[in-house]
């Protein structure tokens, strides 16, 4: 793991916690799933803050607050082919690597990277989520 070096766009595998869980006092995802980096900073302690946006097949209840990942970008990817989206009213905040990153199928731990335009597309929108205040954060490590 020691060897991946995050980046923003990168689709790592991480069992992530929706806000709701968290909400119930659960700190520990339902499953590992596919994830986004979307934000990189070093903090105070010069460790690096890790921003993800989660991937589900579970439709967003407003399109414009999600991306739709396109059938060639999962085939690249080596995702399944149900229709999927980036989450980008939430967030988990992680220190890297942190204990919840998890290998992909086939090995290693990142699936690769989003199209450029695409990681572009993500990262503004969750950026007008943060300044409307409706971006909601989930503090993972520990």
């Amino acid at each position: 793991m020691a060897e991946l070096e995050p980046e923003i766009g990168l689709v790592i595998r991480h069992a992530y916690l929706w806000w709701s869980e968290a909400r119930q006092a659960r700190e520990e995802g339902s499953k590992d799933r596919p994830c986004v980096i979307v934000h990189l900073r070093v903090n105070e302690h010069r460790e690096l803050e890790t921003y993800i946006c989660p991937i589900t097949h579970t439709p967003p209840e407003v399109l414009e607050r999600a991306i739709e990942i396109r059938a060639a970008t999962k085939m690249r990817l080596h995702l399944d082919d149900q229709r999927s989206w980036i989450i980008t009213t939430e967030v988990n905040r992680f220190i890297w690597p942190g204990p919840d990153l998890r290998p992909v199928p086939g090995g290693g731990y990142s699936y690769g990277l989003l199209p450029g335009v695409m990681t572009r597309d993500l990262v503004a929108q969750v950026k007008a989520n943060a300044q409307d205040r409706s971006l909601l954060v989930v503090s993972r490590t520990e």
